[in-house]
């Protein structure tokens, strides 16, 4: 479990999620508790599926999203763990 991030770690992620499109694959994926493949997330946008793919793999890079592969398929899951431990970072701003 984390509990804590480092700085670099504070770092990927809020570059990560300084993108409209990242953030709104962030959402989508929130409101399903999944999606598979790029194609459920490009459905939402008009852009080429290897631009999904780059938003989707910079989101796995920050730790953001977990990638499963079911079967031939990529099954996308919100990581709450990091998720909870950045929102703390960021709250612990403001004390």
């Amino acid at each position: 479990m984390i509990t804590e991030l480092n700085i670099k770690q504070v770092e990927k992620i809020s570059k990560a999620l300084g993108d409209p499109y990242r953030l709104k694959i962030m959402k989508i994926v929130s409101n399903n508790n999944s999606c598979t493949q790029c194609c459920d997330v490009s459905a939402e946008f008009n852009l080429a599926q290897s631009t999904m793919s780059h938003h989707i793999k910079q989101l796995i890079d920050a730790d953001l999203l977990i990638a499963d592969k079911e079967g031939r398929n990529l099954k996308f899951v919100i990581n709450k763990e990091v998720c909870e431990a950045y929102a703390a970072y960021i709250s612990s701003l403001v004390l």
